[in-house]
């Protein structure tokens, strides 16, 4: 008896991020409401409740889905070899979380964990990204060996970030992003003697 009221739950749950999902589509994460979500999901705003916590809780989930498409992508490619190859490799992950402000600020509040059992899919990202990139780094030769590997993997991931962040800054966003991140990871990857 209970894989009937499971299987509508299941499906509840998908009319809400399927709704969603097309908002995002039209208008962006920033017009993202949970009243036009309900609207077009067909459901109750208590029934929105009882899937997501708030309105961030569907926004991860939107975002941590991206992420991991983009994550898939960036883990497929060739391990890098320069700093044009990083940026070009990363050019997924950067196009997730870059594109729209909104979907940069929820993606930053919460890319650590809230605690230590239990963390989303975008602090899981960001770990993963972190693992990626450590591999990237093991082993290989061209890049600095005075630093842990996963040091530098947590150091390209800051630059990431801080990339993305300048495009966002009016007084600093003249810099193409991946002009931008390529210097950063060349003067932290590949340093001269």
């Amino acid at each position: 008896m209970s894989r009937a009221p499971q299987k509508r739950r299941v499906a509840t749950h998908e009319r809400l991020i399927a709704a969603a999902k097309d908002i995002v589509a039209s208008a962006g994460y920033a017009d993202l409401r949970v009243e036009e979500v309900v609207l077009r999901a067909g459901v109750a705003k208590g029934t929105f409740f009882s899937h997501f916590s708030d309105k961030d809780a569907l926004l991860e989930a939107l975002i941590g889905d991206e992420l991991t498409r983009a994550m898939a992508i960036v883990a497929a490619s060739d391990v890098p070899q320069n700093a044009d190859e990083f940026a070009a490799a990363l050019a997924p992950l950067i196009a997730a979380m870059g594109t729209q402000r909104a979907a940069f600020d929820v993606i930053l509040r919460n890319s650590g964990a809230m605690n230590s059992t239990t963390y989303g899919p975008i602090a899981k990202s960001f770990v993963d990204q972190v693992i990626l990139m450590t591999d990237w780094m093991t082993d290989h030769r061209r890049v600095r060996q005075d630093v842990a590997p996963a040091l530098l993997a947590e150091g390209v991931q800051a630059f990431v970030v801080q990339a993305i962040a300048m495009q966002f800054c009016a007084v600093e966003s003249q810099v193409p992003l991946q002009d931008r991140l390529r210097a950063y990871l060349d003067a932290w990857l590949f340093p001269r003697p």
